[in-house]
């Protein structure tokens, strides 16, 4: 279940009754295996967790594990109360996902020890290999990260607070702890722009919010990143990811709303976005597409 390359994170689509539509949940992802995915990540983030009901949950699971057939791992959402963390683990395990990643619990702000049992909780309740996705209300000590990095189910650490002094910190203190595979992630929303500074801490893997909309020029800056050309980094980094950071900063909720207007764009209906985060502006679309036509140039330049 090695987690290689770029990591895909498939949007939620939804029909017209605003029900999530399996059939093209499949083949977003069909596409993206095909594409070159090293693992899809669904029902996430960009896949709108906070926004799925249990039902909506499986059904996004069951789809996505069908359209992968085996070929890359599959990774489900996690998160918010207790209960409810408890059972979408449940669901994703009996639905064929291989792992989960587990976001913050809902809205306290918890003590390390508290961070610990509720990690170790849902880990238990489905059995599955756990990333633990540090954002927001979920900000790991080192020490809790070690701990954790013992677990038997617990395999890997996405940081998404950008905070390096903490991740050098966790790093070292898991890597003096335990010599037990643990695989650290940069998972900062349009993670490509600080990937060369992940690097630096020698985290390579990272979470690709472009890559649902635009694989060609996700993959091209992956190629760039790992080959070691500096010149084709520089100018994907420039004339695609830091105006689509520009664009995504304007409006709270773009990081989701504008990947999922960019997979409309490329010609795949998968709705738009459920409350509380709202649909791009005409305007910011025909930024967005402007940006997406740039980064496809230089990808194949």
């Amino acid at each position: 279940m090695r987690l290689d390359g770029v990591l895909f994170f498939p949007v939620t689509p939804f029909g017209p009754d605003g029900t999530v539509a399996g059939e093209v949940l499949a083949e977003h992802v069909a596409r993206g295996v095909a594409a070159g995915a090293g693992g899809v990540f669904t029902a996430c983030g960009t896949g709108e967790f906070n926004a799925l009901d249990l039902d909506d949950y499986t059904e996004a699971v069951t789809a996505s594990v069908a359209a992968t057939a085996g070929r890359v791992p599959v990774f489900a959402g996690a998160g918010g109360t207790l209960p409810a963390a408890r059972a979408v683990a449940r669901a994703a395990a009996a639905n064929g996902a291989d792992g989960l990643l587990l976001m913050p619990p809902y809205l306290v702000t918890a003590p390390a020890g508290g961070l610990v049992r509720y990690v170790l909780e849902v880990s238990e309740a489905g059995g599955l290999p756990v990333i633990i996705y540090q954002r927001g209300t979920a900000r790991f000590s080192p020490a809790a990260v070690a701990e954790l990095a013992q677990a038997p189910n617990v395999i890997g650490f996405k940081d998404g607070l950008g905070d390096f002094d903490l991740l050098q910190r966790i790093i070292l203190t898991v890597r003096q702890a335990t010599d037990r595979p643990f695989t650290f992630f940069n998972g900062l929303p349009t993670a490509e722009l600080t990937v060369p500074a992940y690097r630096g801490l020698g985290v390579r893997l990272y979470s690709s919010a472009a890559f649902a909309f635009a694989p060609e020029v996700a993959l091209a800056f992956h190629r760039a990143v790992t080959g070691g050309d500096e010149e084709l980094t520089r100018r994907l980094l420039t004339g695609f990811f830091m105006p689509l950071v520009e664009l995504r900063d304007l409006v709270p909720g773009y990081a989701v709303s504008l990947v999922k207007a960019g997979v409309r764009l490329r010609g795949l209906e998968v709705g738009g976005v459920r409350p509380p985060l709202l649909d791009p502006s005409p305007e910011h679309v025909a930024r967005l597409e402007k940006i997406i036509t740039a980064g496809l140039e230089i990808a194949v330049s």
